[in-house]
């Protein structure tokens, strides 16, 4: 096995701007091209000298196929630079960062833009199979009579949409919405409203205290649309998000006896990131100064009715592999989909139960100390662009270890249809 390291040289991101019921300002075209290019311009290479571009996508719309292509083309690499579009839902972005990592441990590159996007405000609406047949129907009738007799047969309800969002956040398995999973969580671990919304409050308070600190300034690159208008923070971060606040949401996913709410959720956004990712031999002959080694990476499957706890299944053997308890790390970042399903996790991780029979351990790990999760907050008051989200946790606990001097930091992440993925790096000290 090739363990030739491999390093995070810099990275950036867009602000994650919050769907409004309406198409956001910004194709994920337009998302991932603007961030691409401002971190493009910052490197002492060409956008040209980049061997390969990756970039995760759960839901490009129908004019970017193979959005990854299309991005490195507008970003500026050339003809010559090949490009193409990975996707494992929400984890898409850091399954671009993992096969950036396999194509350069397998000599293929050395030089790899890495990252996810997904604009989610631009999901489509759809036509039902009932409106399709008749549509299609329509279109093959040859003369006035076949039309007039399939007028009569049109009903009003042929025209009711369905959401494309809804039906990419259901389980085609199970059946279940990814909201009613984090349910099966609350219940299967006893978790309470109250701490649900304590826990999506605490990200509120924690990413606007880290704005206010301008601890997401190196990392967002700032947008302007059409018009003028300047997108330069995170626009879904609350003030008024309290626990007293969030307590008056009702239920969405399961109206009569849930806890799940909005308020609680990640929330749909629009967003971009992405990573420089290099080999040894690239980062001597562009002189590059890495700032992080990437240690390891897992992935893992668990039932899809129990999604929400993938972190757990993939960060484990991560930490058993280099023999480290979870509090030997300084820093975790693991998604918000749910509070209730970060909740489960600590939750799993000290159960002796979960970890014996789940994770064939001998007992419990522990609890992952509070003060070294999440600690800006996290997609809970940022939002959750599926695409982008495993990309943005992986360069976001890079940047925590450098401002608070950490050394080893873990990205994880739960993923629709029973997965989790995990990312561990290590900050460089030169």
């Amino acid at each position: 096995m090739n363990h030739e390291p491999v390093y995070i040289v810099d990275g950036a991101r867009t602000p994650f701007l919050k769907a409004r019921n309406r198409p956001g300002p910004f194709a994920a075209s337009d998302l991932a091209t603007a961030a691409g290019r401002s971190l493009l311009l910052r490197q002492p290479f060409a956008p040209t000298d980049v061997d390969e571009v990756i970039l995760g996508c759960a839901a490009p719309s129908p004019d970017e196929v193979n959005i990854g292509r299309v991005a490195a083309l507008r970003m500026g690499c050339g003809h010559k630079v090949p490009a193409w579009t990975v996707m494992r839902n929400c984890a898409s972005g850091m399954q671009a960062i993992d096969s950036a990592i396999a194509q350069i441990r397998a000599g293929r590159s050395n030089l790899v833009l890495a990252g996810g996007v997904d604009a989610l405000s631009r999901a489509p609406l759809l036509f039902s199979d009932a409106m399709v047949h008749w549509l299609a129907s329509w279109y093959a009738a040859k003369s006035t009579g076949q039309r007039a007799a399939l007028l009569v047969k049109f009903r009003p309800q042929h025209l009711a949409p369905i959401i494309g969002l809804m039906k990419g956040l259901t389980d085609p398995i199970v059946g279940l919405l990814m909201g009613q999973t984090a349910e099966n969580l609350a219940f299967r671990f006893g978790i309470t409203r109250a701490e649900m919304d304590e826990c999506a409050a605490e990200s509120h308070r924690r990413v606007l205290a880290a704005q206010r600190e301008g601890h997401f300034a190196r990392e967002i690159v700032p947008l302007y649309d059409h018009a003028g208008r300047l997108y330069a923070a995170d626009d879904g971060v609350r003030e008024d998000s309290t626990p007293e606040n969030l307590a008056k949401l009702k239920p969405f996913f399961d109206r009569k006896y849930g806890n799940v709410t909005a308020g609680n959720s990640s929330q749909v956004t629009d967003g971009g990131t992405w990573l420089v990712i290099a080999s040894e031999r690239a980062v001597e002959k562009h002189r590059l100064v890495p700032r992080a080694r990437i240690v390891d990476t897992q992935w893992a499957g668990l039932d899809p009715a129990q999604m929400g706890l993938g972190p757990v299944h993939a960060a484990t053997p991560i930490l058993q592999r280099h023999g480290l308890a979870l509090n030997d790390l300084d820093a975790w970042e693991i998604n918000e989909a749910f509070a209730a399903q970060v909740i489960a996790c600590q939750r799993a991780w000290a159960s002796d139960e979960y970890c014996r029979t789940e994770l064939g351990l001998p007992g419990a790990l522990g609890s992952i100390d509070p003060s070294k999760l999440n600690v800006d907050g996290g997609a809970i008051a940022l939002g959750h662009p599926v695409g982008a989200s495993g990309a943005r946790i992986v360069l976001h606990v890079l940047e925590t270890l450098e401002r608070t001097g950490g050394r080893r930091g873990m990205a994880a992440i739960c993923i629709g249809g029973g997965l989790g993925g995990a990312t561990m790096v290590e900050r460089m000290t030169q």
